[in-house]
């Protein structure tokens, strides 16, 4: 069937370029005709009514070349000098190949720091929304010349995750030097499997090496490839490996799968089945593969080379994508494992109260992103749920686990009642006005300050805080009522807010 046989529903689109698709990794030479195929595919998919936008690596890699400098520099302030000096030619580059098709494009520079502040975040959405609108490709790239360590996406792939979140998009192709994930990297390994579909990116990293790095130019590997797919998938968004020496394989795909949404049975439960978030597109996570199979035999055709994985079915919420994966953490709350097992339910509303927290990690204002903790070990390291929290409540302890007599003095535990009353209260999706950390004594709590800063524990979420580190260290373990007391105020009885929780309870 010819590519321009039947029109694909209307989608939104991020393609990830890495440098080492970019830039020839020994002579620094731009690799026009890799660059000249993702034009000529994004421009065929711009006629066919879809939004693109291009996350484009490089920057370092043509400064390199412009300088004649042999290899990308270890020092941070050499890279972002390099970077300064090849973002403008890498757009200038791209602007020129657009141009030969009257295709206007946006340059949009990003670090983390720039969307941490919720309205910043939401005005550059609207930037995106805008730009698409005008049919304009906005080509995206991290500011690295002002990046530095506590405000970097880490990589490009990451970037272009966060921001397929950011825009709601239905598909983000990670194009990169191999066809697709595999069991084992290809070039070394004859014997190395390629993967067709994940459906969870946390089983498929028992089952696959990625061990391998990116090139000498690049920053990231296979690694970083599951991670984006992880931010993404998450999201909503419907993530595939393809390989950049074929940048139109992309339009071989959404063909594909648009063509078993069209041949899939009547009978089949799947009257409007779909890959992305909202797209209109064919899928395996939602046509099964049975159904699948049965549209491939109804209408046989070549299933391009890739690796998709499926996008969850319950994506997640706009404010809990940018808490757990845009903002930087500024510190940390430890739980107690009977708040973990309650805030992994999705009806939980991800708000916990301070009864459920055991101690504090580092220095945090009101309003800032932190990392949510709960200590290792096995059964009876940690009390998990008490029956009375330190002033005598009656809070119900979760079934089956110890209330020993200290657990009751520290007042550590989160009775399911008292969870359960969190998750039936009316949803808080507003953050809490930004407070400075109060000028006294307590306003810095380290890790000595409590009994948790010698616990071994695994970060399982993140979340905002609705008070400052030193405001929760006073009120951990208690009832929220003895908020106003201690605090001599109360904004919300709920000390960290739309947490999302990412390593379920085991």
């Amino acid at each position: 069937m010819s590519r321009h046989s039947k029109r694909s529903p209307s989608c939104t689109i991020v393609i990830k370029l890495g440098t080492s698709s970019i830039v020839h990794e020994e002579t620094h030479q731009p690799l026009l005709s890799i660059l000249s195929s993702v034009v000529e595919t994004v421009v065929h998919l711009r006629s066919q009514g879809h939004k693109v936008v291009l996350v484009s690596s490089g920057a370092i890699g043509v400064g390199l070349r412009t300088v004649n400098m042999p290899q990308r520099p270890k020092s941070l302030s050499a890279k972002q000098a390099l970077a300064a000096i090849g973002q403008g030619r890498l757009i200038a580059l791209w602007d020129n190949l657009f141009g030969q098709f009257d295709q206007r494009t946006a340059q949009i520079l990003l670090t983390r720091g720039d969307i941490s502040d919720r309205t910043r975040y939401l005005n550059a959405v609207n930037t995106f929304k805008e730009l698409l609108s005008m049919g304009v490709v906005p080509i995206v790239n991290e500011n690295d010349t002002i990046s530095v360590s506590e405000i970097k996406f880490g990589d490009n792939d990451t970037l272009s995750a966060i921001t397929s979140s950011m825009i709601h998009a239905d598909y983000l192709f990670l194009l990169t030097d191999v066809d697709g994930l595999y069991t084992s990297n290809p070039r070394k390994d004859l014997n190395a499997r390629k993967i067709d579909t994940v459906t969870s990116v946390t089983d498929i990293r028992a089952e696959v090496s990625t061990a391998t790095l990116g090139s000498s130019l690049g920053t990231g590997g296979m690694e970083t490839k599951l991670i984006a797919a992880e931010i993404a998938t998450a999201a909503g968004v419907t993530t595939v490996i393809a390989s950049s020496k074929s940048p139109s394989t992309i339009l071989d795909i959404i063909e594909y799968y648009t063509a078993l949404r069209v041949s899939a049975p009547s009978g089949s439960g799947t009257s409007s089945p779909h890959l992305g978030s909202s797209s209109a597109l064919a899928a395996t996570n939602v046509v099964d593969l049975a159904v699948a199979a049965a549209a491939a035999a109804a209408e046989p055709r070549t299933r391009p080379p890739h690796t998709v994985f499926r996008p969850s079915a319950l994506p997640m919420r706009d404010l809990k994508a940018w808490t757990s994966h845009t903002l930087y953490p500024a510190g940390a709350v430890v739980i107690d494992r009977g708040a973990h097992t309650v805030l992994a339910r999705r009806e939980s509303g991800g708000r916990l109260l301070p009864a459920g927290v055991l101690g504090v990690r580092g220095s945090f204002a009101s309003g800032q992103a932190v990392r949510v903790l709960v200590r290792r070990g096995g059964e009876g390291a940690v009390g998990v749920g008490v029956s009375e929290d330190a002033e005598g409540g009656d809070s119900p302890a979760v079934p089956g686990t110890p209330t020993s007599a200290s657990a009751r003095g520290r007042g550590v535990g989160m009775g399911e009642g008292a969870l359960s009353r969190a998750g039936s209260s009316s949803s808080l999706d507003g953050m809490a006005d930004g407070g400075a950390v109060p000028d006294d004594d307590d306003a810095t709590v380290m890790e000595e300050a409590d009994e948790t800063g010698e616990w071994d524990v695994v970060e399982v979420g993140r979340g905002l805080a609705n008070y400052n580190s030193a405001q929760i260290f006073k009120v951990k373990g208690l009832k929220s009522s003895r908020i106003p007391q201690l605090l001599e105020y109360a904004d919300t009885e709920y000390v960290v807010e739309n947490i999302t929780i990412r390593v379920p309870p085991s």
